[in-house]
């Protein structure tokens, strides 16, 4: 039997799985995780010690048709300044709570657009992060860039605040693709945002570039690969696009008869996977890929490769503070999500109050099985001793946990005494061999596909 075969036999051309970004998934968060809760969980991190923040920025000049993101439109720079405000009162409240000397490792800033503030914006927010918490020494600082949105005085900005790593979403440089989509974006704009960044210092770039869009073909794929790797970036984000228009209306304006084939996304991904490996870039587990040189091929080879809501990462901390209207933090107790809806959140912090709305706490069972579905993310394939200590949990019931993925997966992992492997072939498959070890019920409506 042939592998695309046994591929569709398994059920990966009809599924729709979690990208495991967190475990348990954020459809199983409860309001039993509330205000008082977050406070107590951020007064627990030690002295000391080093977090990760995420902002997000919800706002947008433009929709993009395509984005399931919580993003807003807005024409002006008025709801955004008041937003600003927001996120200062949100930082200081967290600040009030954080035990002495805790300094950031890792930052980032997402949305949305986070380049659509103005300089002066810019500044005002990353002197209060760090009024809450300053970077620690060999820190990363990177912000999501749209070229679209971006300037001479914004990037100045953003480097005399200490970004030392861009963050370009390209999607697809064909314009018939860009036009369905709903996303304006040249080779030529994109250019010359990688040249103004790199002109100020600023080597570490990521570029996101999307398979499975309306119209995308094997040929048109490979042109715009071809045109991400003549910039050189320093890692690659492939994602799959998400076609739920239940769940982001702005999708309805995509044209569901113009979207590739499962299969045919199958074949879009291997194409430009093909040309990023052959270009020389390491694979980074599912859907990621970077120059050896970069953190994330580092960390991989030395088995430090993490996964978190932002994809692969190499950073260690096990806080992530998210600010914001919905973002969502993680602490070693557990998660906690702020209000999704930025009039409700805003009301919360101007308060003085954390706008927690909703999370979940860890059991251990879930920091088991989370283990478990990140050495398969990140590693296909996990060490029952390496997990055994690293969720303190006994080789034997470990191994009561993983019995029966063999028959359940015939033929595309490999079970050992000492070890859990997805085979080469059947890497297509980890989010689903992922889901094998999820132990909550799961509605398909909410996810994406699996290939």
């Amino acid at each position: 039997m042939s592998t695309m075969s046994q591929l569709r036999r398994l059920g990966l051309f009809d599924a729709r799985v979690p990208r495991y970004t967190s475990y348990p998934t954020a459809p199983q968060f409860s309001d039993a995780v509330d205000p008082g809760v977050t406070a107590q969980w951020i007064k627990a991190i030690p002295a000391g010690a080093r977090m990760s923040v995420y902002v997000h920025v919800p706002f947008c000049r433009r929709l993009c048709w395509f984005c399931a993101c919580r993003t807003q439109g807005t024409a002006t720079l008025s709801p955004v300044e008041t937003y600003v405000e927001s996120l200062k009162s949100e930082l200081r409240t967290v600040s009030g709570l954080l035990a002495p000397g805790v300094e950031i490792e890792h930052l980032h800033w997402g949305g949305g657009t986070p380049t659509l503030l103005s300089p002066a914006l810019m500044s005002d927010l990353a002197e209060a992060i760090f009024a809450m918490a300053p970077l620690a020494e060999g820190a990363q600082f990177s912000v999501e860039i749209d070229p679209n949105e971006i300037d001479e005085a914004r990037l100045d900005a953003l480097a005399a605040a200490g970004m030392n790593r861009a963050s370009i979403g390209v999607q697809d440089f064909d314009p018939q693709i860009q036009d369905t989509i709903g996303r304006a974006q040249s080779y030529e704009e994109t250019r010359a945002a990688v040249e103004a960044i790199r002109a100020r210092g600023i080597t570490s770039l990521n570029m996101d570039i999307l398979y499975g869009l309306p119209h995308q073909t094997e040929e048109r794929i490979a042109e715009s690969v071809q045109k991400v790797l003549s910039l050189s970036p320093d890692r690659v984000a492939l994602y799959g696009y998400a076609h739920v228009p239940w769940m982001a209306k702005r999708q309805n304006l995509i044209p569901t008869d113009a979207l590739p084939t499962p299969e045919e996304r199958l074949a879009l991904f291997e194409t430009a996977r093909k040309l990023f490996v052959w270009d020389g870039y390491e694979e980074i587990g599912i859907d990621h890929f970077a120059r050896p040189e970069d953190g994330l091929a580092v960390a991989r080879r030395e088995g430090r490769l993490h996964r978190n809501f932002q994809g692969y990462t190499e950073d260690t901390s096990d806080t992530l503070v998210g600010i914001g209207a919905s973002a969502i933090s993680r602490y070693r107790q557990g998660y906690a999500q702020n209000n999704p809806s930025t009039s409700g959140y805003q009301a919360a912090v101007r308060e003085g109050r954390l706008a927690t709305t909703r999370g979940h706490a860890f059991t251990e069972d879930d920091r088991i099985r989370g283990r478990i579905i990140e050495a398969l993310m990140c590693d296909f394939g996990l060490s029952f001793a390496g997990v055994a200590k690293d969720v303190g949990v006994s080789v034997a019931r470990l191994k009561e946990i993983v019995s029966g993925v063999e028959e359940a997966f015939p033929g595309m992992v490999e079970l050992t005494d000492e070890r859990l492997d997805i085979l080469p072939h059947g890497r297509p498959l980890a989010r689903m061999i992922a889901r094998h070890f999820d132990a909550y019920a799961m509605s398909e409506a909410g996810h994406s596909p699996a290939i």
